[in-house]
């Protein structure tokens, strides 16, 4: 009987170690969420969102196949070192920070493809709008300072800004349109463990 309740036991503590997660949340001091655009089919124009919060939960302590992510970000923090266009980017013909103050992210797949790559697929919500994106990560890798744990991951994406209503433009008078169709979005993110 107590070898039966022995293993019992046992059964329990292994499961719930089995079940065990590691949460890691995004330190913003050291991160950033930038996006470049075609401007006038002859260059781009860059921008960053200066507030956000975003937090990655692991299956273990050092691998991150299979994490969740789930990430919030202020469209009123937007900025791309022009106050003209970031109040444009934040009115009704963009953006519409009053009636959409945020985007939001969240992973359904976070998969290692190779050594330091992964895979992350979710729902991305811009505007009440949710359509699936994927991102091409690269794990930086993990230290630890001051008896704190870091982890570090770069992710890039591209979006069509037509797909979550952001519809503005006019056309130049050689077809082209004023602002380019495709985002291309770069995150670098520094996470720390809880």
């Amino acid at each position: 009987m107590k070898n039966i309740l022995f293993f019992l036991g046992f059964s329990l503590i292994m499961s719930g170690a089995s079940y065990a997660q590691t949460t890691w949340i995004i330190d913003p001091s050291h991160s950033s969420i930038q996006f470049e655009v075609p401007h006038m089919t002859v260059s781009s124009v860059t921008g960053t969102f200066t507030s956000y919060a975003g937090t990655l939960t692991s299956k273990s302590k050092q691998e991150f196949d299979g994490a969740k992510i789930t990430t919030t970000i202020e469209v009123n923090s937007i900025t791309t070192n022009n106050m003209e266009r970031d109040k444009n980017l934040k009115d009704e013909d963009f953006f519409n920070a009053a009636k959409y103050p945020e985007i939001k992210f969240e992973s359904t797949s976070f998969t290692n493809t190779s050594g330091n790559h992964y895979k992350i697929t979710g729902n991305l919500t811009i505007k009440g709008i949710t359509k699936e994106i994927t991102l091409l990560a690269e794990f930086g890798g993990i230290i630890s300072i001051n008896n704190k744990q870091k982890a570090g991951f770069k992710a890039t994406a591209t979006i069509n800004r037509f797909n979550y209503g952001l519809q503005w433009n006019d056309v130049l008078d050689n077809g082209g349109l004023i602002v380019g169709e495709k985002v291309d979005i770069i995150i670098n993110a520094e996470l720390l463990k809880q």
